[in-house]
């Protein structure tokens, strides 16, 4: 008899959160310059402006809104998806096609960013708000829950789907085995997808979150923002890739390993 194992429901949000320790930084450079009205600074300028300004600590501003974030946003889309893909894939005798992946990553994706919205809120406007007076912080936990739930959606369809077929089919080329380099490609492969589907809907969902009344809806952003050039949509990509594909291929080694030593065991 032979045994695999099986992630537990909260796995994906502990993941997460190692994860987001070691990107952190990356994340908050990513919201800076995604919410720059004028000006056209790179990645190490506005890293070295924070520091300057607000010493070496304030990379971490937010910090522990982000790790809140995970633990909603994370752990209740990655709850979902591996939930209902364990149950389909044992009740089915195999894996499950790739458009049910998709279907059920854009599901998860879609709730948790929901769930997670007020953390998400609380994360950027710590990174971001540091730049403004006090008295023109703002304070509404739901702004852009529509733009975080949609952008939910892709991001997990490009981590989770993407990352469970890439997986499969690295595994069925008979190359490579179940091990941390397999892990490895096929988050790393994950994390470009994802980093290309969300990336128009994640500069949306930072300036409607940062915003103090420019806006009035979804569609106005989106107006405001195509005016600006089709490139508006993808500001901070080089920097958002450089954080969330590391985020993925972390958060996806980490899960690998806590389901191999901790995951409930399946015998077969």
């Amino acid at each position: 008899m032979s045994d695999k194992r099986m992630s537990r429901w909260y796995f994906g949000g502990l993941a997460s959160c190692g994860a987001a320790c070691c990107t952190h930084p990356l994340d908050l450079i990513k919201v800076h310059l995604q919410t720059q009205q004028k000006g056209k600074m790179g990645m190490v300028s506005m890293a070295m402006q924070v520091v300057k300004n607000d010493g070496a600590l304030a990379l971490y501003n937010g910090l522990s809104a982000s790790l809140c974030r995970q633990m909603s946003y994370s752990l209740t889309r990655f709850a979902i998806y591996e939930t209902v893909r364990d149950m389909l894939s044992s009740s089915n005798q195999g894996p499950m096609p790739f458009y049910q992946k998709v279907l059920l990553g854009a599901f998860g994706g879609f709730t948790g960013g929901f769930i997670g919205t007020p953390a998400d809120m609380v994360n950027v406007r710590m990174q971001n708000d540091v730049k403004l007076p006090p008295e023109l912080r703002r304070k509404k936990l739901f702004s852009g829950a529509t733009m975080a739930s949609s952008r939910g959606a892709l991001v997990t369809v490009g981590q989770l789907a993407c990352y469970d077929q890439a997986k499969q089919l690295v595994l069925s080329s008979g190359f490579m085995g179940d091990n941390i380099l397999t892990h490895f490609l096929s988050s790393f492969i994950a994390g470009g997808c994802a980093t290309f589907l969300c990336q128009p809907l994640d500069v949306m969902k930072t300036r409607l979150m940062n915003s103090k009344g420019e806006y009035s809806g979804v569609i106005h952003c989106l107006r405001v923002t195509a005016k600006e050039g089709p490139m508006a949509f993808y500001k901070g990509l080089v920097p958002a890739g450089i954080r969330l594909i590391p985020h993925t291929v972390l958060t996806f080694i980490f899960l690998e390993q806590l389901k191999n030593n901790f995951g409930i065991v399946i015998i077969s």
